[in-house]
């Protein structure tokens, strides 16, 4: 039996005697479409293997090692007030924890305006199953060629659900911090819902994070609904250590006229997968996807897109930017789709990329394709290292070589932190990467771990 095969097969065994338990505490909403999503799985041949979406990153050794498959709810004792804190000064948000996939139900009650819905994923499908069932598994059913989005579906339990009704301003910034933490190597599944009503606006900081040393693999899959004139700023922050992996998948849904924005900053982990998938399905929808990677040692972060044009008169843009230093891997893949009936549509993709050593790789793939003749579209890559000339320029007025490089490297990852529109947020990520390219592994503030991974 091979390696993928035995995986397999335990995921079968996994499903099938964890069932009960996966379906106690959660709504008919959920469970109902478990079965379906675990044969979808295994139609697409289990773990993704040598298929063409993954074809650059070797998923086996990640998910052959023995975990531990968190089943139901595990109280956890942790006080975010003495033990950790994801703290931007002077940046006041709404803080809520996940540990292990799930909500943690000491969590305080944020204070936000009526008719606002934040809550653990079980709750809402219990309290609120005809909302629930309107988007629930309506957006990640996209992307049925990823066999792992479906094995989300199947084991998902918990999460984090957000409702925000027609016209309301969500000013203070909310922010989801996803811990994972145990006394054995795990396996975590997690499932977000975010929907915005016409109007609405709101901004989302997820941060993830490890809390002890041992051998983390989160499957992660969240839907976002973006109705009528609504507007979402959506940041992600990955700073974990290299023994913690991640599948990450969003998947948003924009109506007519509404704007999604997502800045995406890895800054350390050790295999990283990011999917953003986003449709366009009404006119003037506008969705902008920025990202920044920072990888040493043997880091691996994927990054994969698929922006669907689907209606007239809407614009995306998509920037990504990497600094790789000593064995680090990096791809990219990003595909923007303009549909037949989607004229006057405007889309801009570009991928760059910093190599600090020769044994540093990365593999790009920008995608266009077009079934209209009314359109502004373009997209590239490129693959570099640092301009001799401007080096010399730096020396040349005094600049240590060390810093000379510093200088370089700042300066290329900045053009995508300053997208942030939150001051305070990009001046602490603009000082995380700073601390990442000199070689420190720093995390947020009041931190007790000093992970070694």
């Amino acid at each position: 039996m091979t390696g993928i095969d035995k995986i397999n097969n335990d995921f079968v065994s996994l499903f099938r005697e964890g069932r009960s338990w996966m379906e106690a505490g959660c709504g008919p909403e959920v469970n109902a479409f478990r079965e379906d999503a675990f044969s979808k799985f295994l139609a697409l041949g289990g773990i993704p293997f040598k298929t063409e979406d993954y074809l650059y990153m070797d998923l086996l050794p990640v998910f052959g090692k023995d975990y531990k498959v968190v089943l139901k709810y595990i109280p956890q004792d942790v006080n975010v007030k003495e033990v950790f804190r994801c703290a931007v000064p002077e940046l006041a948000t709404d803080l809520l924890l996940t540990v292990n996939g799930w909500y943690f139900k000491e969590n305080e009650k944020a204070d936000v305006p009526e008719g606002v819905v934040i809550c653990s994923f079980q709750e809402a499908s219990l309290k609120y199953p005809e909302l629930f069932a309107a988007h629930y598994n309506q957006y990640a059913p996209a992307a049925v060629k990823d066999g792992l989005v479906s094995l989300n579906t199947a084991f998902a339990q918990d999460g984090v659900f957000v409702y925000i009704p027609e016209g309301v301003n969500l000013k203070r910034p909310l922010q989801i911090v996803n811990l994972l933490r145990a006394k054995a190597d795990l396996m975590a599944y997690q499932r977000n819902m975010i929907i915005l009503e016409k109007g609405a606006e709101a901004t989302l900081l997820v941060c993830d994070h490890t809390l002890s040393e041992n051998y983390f693999l989160m499957n992660n899959v969240t839907e976002i609904y973006v109705g009528e004139g609504a507007h979402l700023d959506y940041y992600q922050v990955q700073n974990q250590h290299l023994g913690a992996s991640q599948i990450n998948s969003l998947f948003v849904s924009e109506q007519r006229n509404a704007v999604f924005e997502s800045n995406m900053v890895t800054l350390y982990g050790g295999m990283i997968r990011n999917n953003q998938y986003v449709a366009l399905n009404e006119e003037g929808g506008e969705c902008h996807l920025y990202g920044i990677y920072i990888l040493d040692k043997s880091q691996k972060v994927d990054n994969f897109s698929y922006i669907d044009h689907i209606a007239p008169h809407c614009t995306s843009n998509e920037h990504f930017k990497g600094v790789l230093d000593d064995s680090s891997l990096a791809n990219f893949s990003g595909c923007i789709r303009v549909e037949p009936d989607a004229q006057k549509t405007e889309a801009y993709q570009a991928n760059n990329n910093l190599l600090l050593t020769d044994s540093a790789r990365v593999n790009a793939k920008p995608q266009l394709i077009i079934d209209a003749d009314d359109v502004k579209c373009s997209h590239g890559a490129t693959v570099g290292q640092i301009d001799e000339e401007a080096m010399f320029y730096l020396r040349s007025r005094g600049i240590s070589l060390a810093e000379a490089r510093m200088m370089m490297m700042f300066g290329f990852a900045h053009d995508i932190v300053q997208r942030v529109k939150l001051e305070p947020l990009r001046v602490k990520i603009d000082d995380l990467i700073d601390k990442r390219l000199r070689g420190e592994f720093s995390k947020c503030h009041n931190c007790l771990m000093q992970c070694k991974k």
